[in-house]
């Protein structure tokens, strides 16, 4: 048996070497003509192209490639494709700093130009068209998925590049477009306008999953209103003041006996003299504030649920800047009882931002005596697109919904079938679905993203008719109405009276990151492919989108398949920074990924990541990549030494059975114990138990059975001790098997160093060999036998001869301590051990005896029988040095 050892092993160019081979292979190629093998497919995230890549990411698809890659050595033909979600605000807001453009629809297009980074960062947003500022986003993201790519193949995820896709590109456009046109005509998708949650600086709607709640400071302003017909007043609480123009409706709970009386009647609104009537609603709290609020459109959320149930009147004041949207008092929609007197008040607001309005109404409500009372602080909740820096404003628009509130009951069904991992994380899918309040918003007003595949009409008289809108053929899409012509029309009519109008939104991006399963496994594309792979076997994720991507992947499937879109979701935790708080830009706290792997080398780092739970939150810690780096040296120095001594001269001719010595024996068993343990682990989706399994078992094997078997190994005789030839073939076949075994085990975790190793000493991947079993080990050692010697050699075990080596174990290690706190070497000899135990454990003892002997240097070992001690007792002198 030949090998090929390095003089010296190092992890040093292992990734770049090894990547550059698995890419040449294609040994992690998805085998599509394959239809025996069982498939494992899996959704594969995929990961934002807006910036870097970070820590947490690192810790979730490295969890996915170690399920992958084990199941790969299982049998399966595994589907393990990457994307890229390359649209989207973050995206757009990413190319509008990076380059410092922003877009214009009203600019023509410009061929010649390029995108460039400013060269004065101070300077204005240069405009651009919007097919110009397309283009920027395509070639920004372009680089950026290379970046990425660089980073997953050096970090080994073993995903088949050949089904990388992107968001953005003409299969995701198709399969987007096409479910929204069936959405639309099953009546499941709906266009409308309503009021909406709307970012001012992002210009655009943002749907319930993305918002985030942080706590202000603010006022509590205490506001008279006037009874209608008589000199009574009633006091509001708001910390909205400036919203006072747009007041529908004063709202108290029904059961509220201070207001029981005005319930029916009418209050008349200070400065503006609008008459609103005194409703009754149960959401109002008695114990919040006066107990009585008004309902303007719109403040909040709540203000459009109690304006939809009772039937108000609109009056909408905010635009879409955020700003005082321009009205007059003497329209039939703000009938005020003075409006030359309201509209000057309303001047001085008019234009301004809600922050700078409330303070000027507020001093305006003073000087003219409408306080009941002063402002006094308040701490509140307010409402942020969870990617942006002001507060949401609730503006009336047209957008595209699809209906969800009606599908509540069956989703939490759907929820109840798939398997999580861990099982905790369900209850905040369930808390989700059960706290819907609106159906979901997927339109946004922006650039970069899948167009809405609609035009609309346009009348005789340039009115835009909505709700008719004109649809492709399915064998059209992909189409951009913006650029695109529907049939029956010529471009000449777009935007003329008689002609038509493309829609000008484009698919909120989760809209399409939706339909990750369908893009990845060919779905109306490709059907005898999507029947094999849909449902999927697995959906990794954060927790962070347990309401986004998981949940709106399950209602897509739902709608267009009735079933879930996968079996089984494994949930990460999130990263913490070395000292456990979470990592965020704007904190600079931030781990980014290349310089740890170039510090501790690629494994080292996915050691790190194995060692975070589902489900449970991680610190960047570089202590345990310290670990996983003399880890994976250890495989290296280990299967070395372990190859070394199975090369060494051994005279074994004529040899034509081997029996394994005990302890062999034992060790062997114990591996048996560990693939077991490890592969049920792997099964259930739980890699930290893997590893620790694995991990546990290789470090004694190198440190404890590598030190007792060294000298038999070699075939050499010290202490008095002469071993046979059968029993040096013994310990070379089960340091053999170990190491062949380990290094499948430990693929899936450090991938690199198990590679190197495996180049040394055997044919083919580590990772397209078998996942080992407790019924192969045995068989493992059997071949090397036949390596060593001869095909028809035999290995013959002794069943009555099984040993525990933990016991043997403790006696090296207790060893080794009295050794190494005299601070002598551990060749010091050993004038005098005793062992007292059992007669179980001496029994141990006795079978492995010359082992301990040669590896303690000690010329005796006493063994002394006593039943009655239940415990190990070792009695240690050493030699005078």
């Amino acid at each position: 048996m030949t090998f090929s050892v390095p003089e010296k092993p190092t992890l040093d160019g292992i990734e770049e070497k090894w990547s550059k081979n698995w890419e040449k292979s294609g040994v992690f190629t998805f085998r599509e003509d394959d239809t025996t093998s069982p498939i494992f497919s899996i959704d594969t995230p995929p990961p934002t192209v807006s910036g870097s890549l970070h820590a947490g990411h690192v810790l979730s698809y490295t969890h996915t490639d170690i399920i992958a890659r084990f199941k790969r050595m299982t049998g399966h033909n595994v589907f393990y494709p990457m994307g890229w979600d390359d649209n989207g605000l973050p995206t757009e807001r990413r190319v509008q700093n990076y380059y410092g453009i922003a877009c214009d629809p009203s600019i023509s297009y410009v061929p010649t130009f390029v995108p460039t980074p400013p060269t004065d960062a101070n300077a204005k947003p240069l405009p651009i068209s919007r097919t110009n500022f397309v283009n920027a986003c395509q070639k920004l993201t372009q680089e950026d998925e290379q970046a990425f790519e660089k980073l997953w193949r050096t970090l080994g995820l073993s995903v088949d590049w050949s089904k990388t896709y992107t968001t953005i590109g003409q299969r995701a456009q198709r399969v987007s477009q096409l479910s929204f046109i069936r959405l639309f005509k099953e009546g499941a998708l709906y266009h409308g306008e309503s009021p909406t949650l709307w970012d001012v600086d992002f210009q655009s709607a943002v749907s319930q999953a993305e918002l985030e709640d942080k706590e202000e400071d603010g006022l509590f302003y205490s506001i008279n209103f006037s009874l209608a017909g008589t000199s009574d007043q009633v006091e509001i609480q708001t910390t909205r003041p400036e919203l006072l123009a747009s007041c529908v409706a004063l709202v108290a709970n029904p059961k509220d006996p201070r207001y029981q009386s005005l319930f029916g009647k009418f209050a008349i609104t200070p400065l503006f003299e609008v008459e609103v009537p005194i409703l009754a609603h149960p959401l109002a709290e008695i114990d919040k504030g006066s107990g009585i609020a008004m309902i303007c459109t719109f403040g909040d959320l709540t203000d459009v649920l109690w304006w939809k149930e009772l039937n108000l009147a609109l009056r909408p004041t905010i635009d879409r800047r955020g700003r005082l949207a321009s009205i007059d008092f003497s329209d039939e929609r703000f009938p005020s009882k003075n409006p030359n007197s309201a509209n000057a008040f309303y001047s001085e607001i008019e234009g301004k931002t809600t922050k700078t309005a409330r303070t000027t109404i507020a001093k305006t409500l003073e000087v003219h005596g409408f306080f009941h009372d002063q402002p006094k602080k308040v701490r509140h909740s307010v409402k942020y697109f969870e990617k942006g820096d002001k507060p949401l404003e609730v503006v009336t628009s047209w957008q595209w919904y699809i209906r969800t509130l009606a599908h509540k009951e069956r989703l939490l069904e759907l929820g109840k079938e798939l398997h999580w991992n861990p099982p905790y994380m369900k209850v905040r899918y369930d808390n989700w679905v059960n706290g819907l309040a609106s159906d979901w918003n997927i339109s946004r007003q922006r650039y970069f993203g899948i167009p809405i595949p609609v035009w609309y009409p346009i009348d005789d008289e340039g009115q835009i008719d909505r709700l008719s809108p004109i649809l492709p053929e399915e064998d059209e899409l992909p189409i951009d109405p913006f650029q695109d012509t529907p049939s029956g029309y010529d471009p000449g009519q777009r935007g003329e009276k008689g002609g038509f109008i493309g829609d000008y939104d484009v698919m909120d991006t989760w809209a399409t990151s939706s339909l990750t399963p369908q893009i990845a496994s060919g779905w109306e594309e490709n059907s005898d492919l999507f029947k094999r792979l849909f449902p999927m076997d697995l959906r990794p994720q954060g927790q962070d989108i347990i309401r986004t991507w998981l949940f709106y992947t399950i209602l897509r499937s739902y709608l267009s398949e009735d079933r879930l879109p996968w079996k089984n979701t494994v949930i990460s935790g999130f990263v913490l920074d070395p000292d456990r708080k979470k990592m965020s830009k704007s904190k600079g706290n931030v781990v980014t990924p290349m310089p740890l792997i170039e510090k501790h080398g690629a494994d080292a780092l996915r050691y790190w990541a194995a060692n975070g739970r589902p489900g449970v939150d991680t610190a960047a810690d570089e202590n345990s990549m310290k670990i996983g780096r003399r880890l994976a040296i250890k495989v290296l120095n280990a299967s070395k030494f372990a190859l070394a001594i199975a090369a060494s001269e051994l005279d074994v001719q004529g040899v034509s059975e081997v029996e394994l010595s005990p302890i062999d024996e034992a060790v062997i068993r114990d591996l048996e114990g560990v693939v077991a343990n490890a592969t049920k682990s792997l099964d259930s989706l739980n890699h930290t138990r893997g590893l620790e399994a694995t991990e546990t078992f290789f470090w004694s094997f190198c440190d404890n059975y590598l030190e007792l078997i060294k000298i038999r190994a070699y075939g050499t005789s010290e202490q008095g001790v002469t071993f046979t030839t059968s029993q040096t073939l013994s310990a070379r076949i089960t340091a053999l098997a170990v190491i062949n075994t380990s290094l499948r085990l430990l693929a899936p975790y450090l991938p690199f160093a198990t590679e190197e190793v495996w180049s040394w000493f055997e044919s083919g991947s580590v990772h397209s060999q078998d996942w080992p079993n407790d019924l192969t080990i045995m068989d493992t050692a059997k071949a090397y036998l036949g390596k060593l010697t001869s095909p028809e050699a035999t290995l013959k075990t002794g069943e009555a001869n099984q040993i525990e080596t933990s016991a043997i174990y403790q006696v090296l290690s207790k060893v080794r301590r009295a050794k190494s706190e005299a601070k002598t070497s551990m060749k010091s000899p050993v004038s005098k051990l005793k062992i007292v135990g059992s007669s179980s454990i001496i029994r141990n003892f006795e079978l492995a005896k010359n082992d301990l002997m040669v590896a303690l240097v000690t010329n005796q070992i006493n063994l002394v029988n006593n039943e009655d001690q239940a415990d190990l007792e070792v009695e240690i002198e050493l030699a005078p040095r």
